[in-house]
């Protein structure tokens, strides 16, 4: 193996001499120099094409015996991404490198320094290519399995891996070409290390919160949420290192710091939409000076109301019982009394549990929150069964519609209504 291996090289060294016997002869006169580096130069770069073109065929071809994403989501992954491309540059200018000596032997000496330090450069490129495709393949292979909350992590981790990539290869490319040795540039790093903490603040939160997000699955590309502080509500478009980008449902599109989803209040909507259940938590307020005791005529005129008839029999049986033996039973203060807010808001409870727009597995509940000198809510609280925007809001139109209108059947006076989210 080595005696054909010497004869490869003496071969070698053979034709180039001979190559470089003909360029002196026909090179005009002090051009000699210039056009034997050109002519070196290019000859490499030819070599290079011509191995990394036969290496890509000969991997790429056998990668097409596993198309299917499926069954070979690995090797698609890393198809994909082009890492076998990377390999085929560094098997390419590795054999190269061991070559070009072997051109113009004993001749341009001063050149083939040059040419080791830009070959070791170039591999020092297709290295740091190399492991910035693998992260790639990486993110591929999870985009496959659709495993969303790994892929945020490893957005994450390869956008800050290619940030100090670019940072350490630079260092590293510079001592390369310049010739200095890696321990005195090492050395220095300490003095510097405050100043690139500053300057990469924003990047090591967004490491840190990619990687928490990821871990704790809070949230994912595709989310609806909602961000009080910012005001903003729509779906989570995009999360990289530095900024998180929000569809909102007006077609406008939000950024925000990525740190932020770690400081600000976020509520992820997007288990209703999942569940296709939407909270409805909406309150009446009613002026107080219109609540009453239901009278006799007052009792006639409601069970006439299907929703409230049978409750009205029952009670008004049971408060007669209750005022035969009950003293002074003509003033109407005296011994328990319906009130037309009470009525109604049994009314209200049974209109939304009868109403095949909400969920009724659901809680639901009308309850009396704290007077406000607006007047007394009435908070209607239950979650609709479809989650869609516009579906839910015209569920919860229809309902308050009706309990706004039917309350004036029980001589109530409405001052406002509030919503909360």
């Amino acid at each position: 193996m080595k005696d054909e291996i010497q004869d490869t090289k003496n071969f070698i060294q053979e034709l180039s001499e001979v190559l470089y016997n003909y360029i002196s002869g026909i090179a005009p006169s002090g051009m000699e120099f210039i056009l034997h580096i050109v002519i070196k130069i290019g000859l490499l770069i030819g070599i290079f094409l011509i191995i990394d073109f036969i290496f890509k065929v000969i991997i790429n071809s056998g990668s097409r015996f596993f198309h299917n994403q499926e069954k070979y989501p690995i090797l698609n992954s890393i198809k994909t991404s082009k890492v076998t491309n990377s390999f085929a540059h560094f098997i390419a200018l590795t054999i190269v490198g061991g070559i070009q000596n072997f051109i113009f032997t004993n001749h341009l000496p001063n050149t083939t320094f040059f040419i080791v330090r830009m070959v070791n450069l170039g591999l020092v490129l297709i290295i740091a290519g190399m492991l910035y495709r693998s992260l790639t393949a990486f993110r591929n292979y999870f985009v496959i399995k659709q495993d969303f909350y790994k892929i945020m992590a490893l957005n994450a981790i390869s956008e800050t891996m290619k940030i100090l990539g670019i940072f350490i290869f630079s260092i590293v490319g510079i001592c390369v070409i310049f010739g200095i040795k890696g321990s005195t540039i090492v050395g220095s790093l300490g003095a510097i290390t405050a100043v690139l903490v500053l300057v990469f603040r924003d990047t090591i939160l967004g490491f840190v919160t990619g990687i928490h997000v990821a871990t704790s699955k809070s949230l994912k590309v595709g989310d609806w949420v909602s961000i009080p502080k910012y005001s903003i509500e729509g779906n989570i478009a995009d999360i990289s290192l530095l900024t998180t980008k929000i569809t909102n449902f007006d077609k406008t599109i939000s950024s925000i710091p990525t740190y932020d989803l770690l400081t600000t209040e976020i509520k992820n909507l997007q288990v209703m939409s999942e569940s296709n259940t939407r909270r409805i938590k909406k309150s009446i307020y009613f002026n107080i000076n219109s609540f009453k005791f239901l009278t006799e005529e007052d009792f006639d005129r409601l069970k006439e109301i299907n929703l409230i008839s049978e409750y009205l029999e029952g009670k008004s049986i049971e408060l007669k019982k209750e005022k035969e033996n009950l003293k002074h039973s003509d003033k109407i203060v005296n011994g328990r009394q319906l009130t037309n807010i009470g009525v109604f808001r049994y009314y209200a409870q049974k209109y939304i549990e009868n109403n095949p727009d909400i969920d009724q597995n659901g809680a639901m509940m009308v309850r009396q929150l704290d007077i406000t000198p607006q007047g007394l809510p009435l908070e209607i609280y239950c979650f609709a069964n479809d989650s869609k925007w516009e579906h839910f809001e015209q569920i919860q139109a229809d309902i308050f519609d009706h309990l706004l209108v039917a309350s004036k059947e029980f001589d109530l006076q409405v001052m406002q209504v509030s919503v909360k989210v």
